[in-house]
């Protein structure tokens, strides 16, 4: 089956990101979300990644990004979502039992052709399959953020997924401008996110026991190892709902961290790089460059990545503006 049309269920940080690399690249986008207020989000996200684009990705010019604007459609109606999906990817909150609630509700919509995928940065396919009410045709598609540039998507099966449909999602991971990596066993985390949240825990461990604040802890990493971005940006990039329901599921140390950033920065509509502020102020447009004295322009030259094969190289992430806390005390 060659996958033509997708839908996209969610559409916060990577969710408007994946369906928007998706129709850049050609193929039409059902963009699905619970209501008109998620939906309007949505749509300013767009505005705000055509941006990005132009600056960003070799050949995104207006007529191509207009391209894509075209083979968008918003809908908060999952059956009509799901009417035409040859794949459907899941980017909602990190929560199991949700995740389990909207696949079996998707279950009783979508065509039986349809191909699942869970976009789940830490949770085991297996934990989901049985609910989909098609564990064969059901794996992890895992991006990372800001895919135009950060261009892998993780392609993770479970003991039932049939080799048919693993082969289906490379082959749309690579049409979509991605670099498949497969993952040959179950592991949560997959390879990123293995790497990644060790630095990220270490980072939030230091910070809620006090012994350094994210600017510090952040200085330290982009200087000492040359990364365009430190930990507590990572943790701005992915969101900190995000953040806030991944440190749930651990341990002490990183339950103290997850209350901190609900009382301290979620609960006052803080949530990171998406709403203009987190551990960091933003600048309104988040392709702007950044204004700060604590941004050296070493800093705002940050290195490009490596382009992958064909691809031009592309710039980094911008750098937040300040700091916006310094300690698990202050207010954000």
């Amino acid at each position: 089956m060659t996958i033509a049309n997708v839908t996209v269920l969610g559409t916060g940080v990577l969710g408007i990101q994946i369906a928007f690399q998706t129709a850049f690249k050609g193929i039409p986008v059902v963009a699905y979300d619970i209501g008109p207020e998620a939906i309007s989000r949505a749509k300013a996200s767009i505005d705000r990644l055509a941006a990005r684009y132009h600056e960003a990705v070799a050949g995104a010019d207006a007529a191509s990004i207009a391209a894509a604007r075209a083979r968008l459609t918003f809908t908060t109606d999952l059956k009509a979502a799901a009417a035409k999906a040859d794949l459907v990817i899941e980017a909602i909150p990190e929560r199991l039992d949700l995740k389990r609630r909207v696949f079996a509700d998707l279950n009783r919509v979508a065509p039986a052709k349809t191909i699942f995928a869970t976009n789940s940065s830490t949770l085991l396919p297996r934990s989901i399959a049985d609910a989909t009410g098609r564990p064969d045709r059901f794996l992890a598609l895992h991006f990372a953020n800001e895919i135009w540039t950060h261009n892998i998507a993780e392609v993770m099966g479970h003991a039932g997924t049939s080799p048919r449909t693993l082969k289906e999602v490379v082959t749309f991971a690579r049409a979509i401008g991605m670099e498949p990596i497969e993952i040959q066993k179950e592991k949560s985390g997959y390879v990123l996110n293995s790497l990644l949240m060790p630095l990220l825990a270490a980072a939030a461990e230091l910070y809620v026991d006090g012994i350094a604040d994210p600017a510090a802890v952040d200085r330290t990493w982009r200087i000492a190892t040359g990364a365009p971005a430190g930990p507590f940006e990572v943790y701005d990039a992915i969101g900190l709902e995000t953040a806030y329901n991944i440190a749930l599921m651990a341990g002490p140390r990183q339950q103290r961290f997850a209350r901190i950033l609900k009382e301290n920065f979620i609960d006052k509509g803080h949530l990171g790089m998406a709403t203009g502020k987190g551990f960091y102020e933003y600048p309104v447009a988040p392709a702007a460059a950044p204004q700060s004295s604590d941004v050296t322009p070493d800093d705002r030259d940050a290195r490009q990545g490596s382009s992958s094969p064909g691809r031009a190289a592309r710039r980094s992430p911008p750098l937040p503006a300040r700091a916006a806390t310094s300690s698990p005390r202050a207010t954000a």
